[in-house]
Order: structure tokens, then sequence, then C-alpha cells
């Protein structure tokens, strides 16, 4: 009990550690830009207690459920031999979580709703968690067959790039962005924990080479679908392609609205919220290891325990974020988009994409593991540090894209153009974990913040589409990290070689 106190105070302290960027930049920026006190500060700073609270609770959460159930699922789909069932679990637990993903379920009734019913809303979620199901379960098999990852990221990279020729330019940034916004707070540690205890239990795998990259093809696998979506929805009546990214864009629009006043029923509903995210996951779990598997589960109270955590752990999460940082920070993103200040503008978007990076759940999970299985040759913070820098680094750019009115692919092509490049150098260890770092930076902090952005932007500058040129950012913040921690790779290699 003592030593599990003592876990809990440090990992409750590395929170503070990691939500301290946040909180420099939104004061920084409140203090010298805005100058003015917010009305809501106690509200602000309860709400970053919480946080905080909040993180600890779901990364001790992690350590005693989700990685333990994850690594021994793998293991034990591996000892039965089963490559139909192994491969049946993958499309199942990408498909459960996706199709129950809130913000899908959004988009898709609002573009059913606008469209007359022409836009079939099931059958648009359907289209999505297809994509991702079938993602989990080719990166099983890339694991299964040993083949190096680079050959199917590249193939995909290929493939989003030729369709962007043929989509509607209504459906393009949306379809980058869809990649960024698949993969849950709670499948991320999930579905890396499949992946490495898979890994771990093939002869001839590598843990650090062939465990990772599963979320990678979560992240890639979805722009494909979505642009061929809106080239059948186009071809087929052009004004409905339109109105789906009008009723996309107002979905979005809805999930990063600031709630001015806080309502104690919210905490109930999120809660609720959270609890119906878990379900699905934890339904396909229990399915597989009693109806597949056979076998009970061993420390079940433990896993039990730890599932508790991770659900208590992500409600205070988010609720920590209702109350303080999201609508500060919105504000902030909002008035500065009417200030008519780029460099600003610029240098808001790197600090907060450097800053609520290093605090995404799903990034410190994936870092947690990379430290593992690498043995020690990656550093977690050094990588969150690296990811973080390459977000950073995106949203700046890609506010720069905004501003001038420049088209979203020409910038995404040349960045995977440089993604295959570093490819063919960087270390083979580094290469899974950079391409997962693109699907795991773009989670529960980021993506309201930098969607206000984008939009913000979109809506406060003369002759830009919200529609058209108000989303990528969050494309940019995915593709970037990979760069950055490929580069993190060469040069550790280049100092360990001299």
């Amino acid at each position: 009990m003592v030593d599990s106190a003592k876990i809990f105070l440090n990992d409750l302290k590395n929170s503070f550690k990691d939500l301290l960027p946040i909180v420099v930049v939104v004061a920084l920026f409140q203090a010298a830009i805005v100058q003015s006190v917010p009305e809501n500060l106690f509200s602000i700073v309860i709400g970053l207690l919480i946080v905080a609270l909040g993180l600890a609770l779901f990364i001790r959460g992690l350590e005693l459920g989700i990685f333990p159930i994850g690594e021994q699922l793998a293991i034990d789909f591996a000892k039965k031999g089963s490559f139909f069932w192994l491969m049946l679990f993958a499309f199942t637990i990408g498909f459960a979580t996706t199709v129950a993903e809130p913000a899908l379920i959004a988009v898709a009734d609002k573009a059913a709703a606008i469209s007359d019913g022409r836009i079939d809303a099931f059958f648009l979620r359907m289209t999505v968690a297809f994509s991702v199901g079938f993602a989990i379960a080719l990166g099983v098999f890339r694991i299964l067959t040993g083949h190096p990852i680079h050959y199917y990221i590249i193939t995909g990279y290929v493939l989003v790039v030729l369709l962007t020729f043929f989509a509607p330019r209504e459906i393009v940034g949306l379809a980058y962005d869809s990649g960024g916004v698949t993969t849950s707070t709670v499948t991320v540690p999930l579905v890396a924990a499949l992946g490495i205890g898979l890994a771990s239990s093939i002869k001839g795998r590598n843990p650090a080479i062939d465990g990772f990259g599963l979320i990678a093809f979560a992240s890639l696998t979805p722009m494909i679908f979505v642009q061929l979506y809106g080239i059948v929805v186009y071809a087929l009546a052009p004004e409905n392609a339109h109105l789906m990214a009008m009723a996309m864009e107002e979905a979005v629009k809805e999930t990063v609205v600031a709630h001015e006043l806080f309502n104690p029923w919210d905490m109930v509903w999120d809660l609720l919220a959270v609890i119906k995210d878990v379900a699905p996951i934890l339904a396909v779990i229990f399915f597989f290891q009693y109806a597949v598997i056979r076998k009970k589960i061993a420390h079940l109270h433990k896993i039990a325990v730890g599932i508790v955590l991770v659900i208590l752990g992500l409600y205070a999460f988010i609720l920590g974020l209702e109350m303080g940082l999201f609508p500060i920070g919105e504000t902030i993103a909002f008035q500065l988009t009417g200030m008519k200040n780029d460099l600003l503008i610029y240098l808001f978007g790197f600090l907060i994409g450097f800053s609520t990076t290093m605090a995404e759940p799903a990034l410190l999970a994936i870092a947690i593991k990379a430290q593992e299985v690498s043995e020690g040759r990656i550093n977690q913070t050094i990588l969150r540090v690296v990811v973080a820098l390459g977000v950073a680094i995106g949203i700046a750019l890609g506010a720069f894209r905004i501003v001038a009115g420049h088209p979203i692919h020409y910038y995404i092509i040349v960045g995977y153009l440089f993604v295959v490049l570093m490819t063919w150098f960087a270390p083979k260890y580094i290469i899974p974990i950079a391409y997962d770092s693109g699907g795991v930076t773009t989670s529960t902090v980021t993506v309201p913040l930098v969607a206000a952005l984008g939009l913000g932007l979109a809506e406060n500058i003369e002759g830009r589409d919200p529609l058209v040129d108000g989303f990528g950012l969050i494309a940019f913040a995915s593709l970037f990290p990979m760069l950055t921690v490929m580069g993190y790779g060469i040069y550790a290699d280049y100092v360990s070689k001299k």
C-alpha cells in the first residue's frame, strides 16, 4: 500500500511537470497579449489540478490494467496459433472502438440531417470504422509476416497523395485531419500493448522494430477511405459533397466551442461518455478472452482496478480540461486571429502545440512502452520533447499556410516525400515509433485547441473559406513528428557510432 502511494505521488509530480509548459504559455499570452485577468481564474486553477490528478490516475491504470491485459491477449493468441481469430480480434478492436467515437457520431448525424438523409449516417460511420478495423488487422498481419513497416506506410502515402488529385477540394482537409482523430486515448495504449505483446511472443520478431506501427496504420487508412467516400458522393451528387463538408465543419465547430457556464450535470454526462467509450473495448476483450481463448484472466482484480483507474483518470482529465484549459485557450486563439498580427499567431501555434503535446496521455503511454522495449536506447522524456517539437513546427507551418492561402496538398505531399527519404536513413528501431508518433499527437488535449485556431484563422482572414482552409492543422501536427523523431534517431545513431 505504501509503495503504491509512493508510485502514485511520483506520477502526480510528473503530471504537474507535464502541465507546466501549458500553464506558462497560456499565462504568458493572457498577460502580455490579451492583457487581462480571466474572470474564471479560480475555475481554471481547479481545472488544471484535476487534469494533473487525472493524468496520474490514467498512467497508473495503464500500468495495472490495460498494458498487462493487451500483452497477455497477444501472447495467448500467438500460443493458440489461430490466424483467423487473431485477425478477427484485431479488426474488431479497431472497428468497435471507432464506431462508438463521439466525434464520428456527431459528424455522421449532422451530415445525414443536412443532406435530408441522402447521406446515410450509419453507412458513413461504418466506412470510417471499417477503415480503422482494416488498419489494425493489416498491422497485425505485418507483424506475423515480419514485413518492414515502411513498405506498407509508403504505399499508403502514395495512395493518399494520388487520391488527393481526384477528391473534391472540400473533402481533402477533412480527410487529412480524419487520420489524426480516429484513435481514442484508451485505444492507443491497448493497440500498442497488442503489437508489442505479439512481437515479443513470435520467434524472430523484435518488439522495438516489429511491435510498433499499428497506430500508424490506423492514422493512415481513414485518409484513404474518407477521400474515396468524398469522390463517390461528389460524383453522384456534387451538391451533396458540399453539404456533407458543411455538416462536418459544423460538427467540428460544436466540439471546439467553449462552455461559458460550468454545468454540474456535465460531470455526470462526461463520466457516462467515458464509460461508453471504454465499454466496447472491454466487451471485445472479455468476449475473446473467455469465448475464444477460453482462459481466465490472471490477476483479474488487479486488472479491474487498473481499468477503473483508467476510466476515472480519463474522466478527471476531460473534466479538468473543460473547466480550465479549453475556454481560455480557445479565447486566446480567436483573439489572436482577430489582431492581424501573423507572427503572434505563428508563435502561439508553435508554443501551444509543444505544450499540449507534452501533456498528451496517449503519447505518454507510447513513450513509456518505447523506453521499455528499446532497453533504454530511447529515453521517454527526450522522445516526448522531440515529438512535441514536431507538433509545434507543424502547427506553426499549418497556420502560415492558412494565412498565405496555399493549397494544403502541396505541403502534405512534400512532407510525405521527406518522410519517405528519411525512412531510408533512420535506424530500423526508430522507424515504427516515428510512424506511430504521428497518430498519438492529436488526441484529447491538442485537437480542440488546434481546431479552434484553424477555424478562427479561416473565419477572420479575408478571402479564406473555413470549409477549405480551416481544416488541415491536425494533419500537419501528425506529419511533422514523424520527421523530428526519425531525425532524432539518425542523430542518436550517429553519436553512438562516433
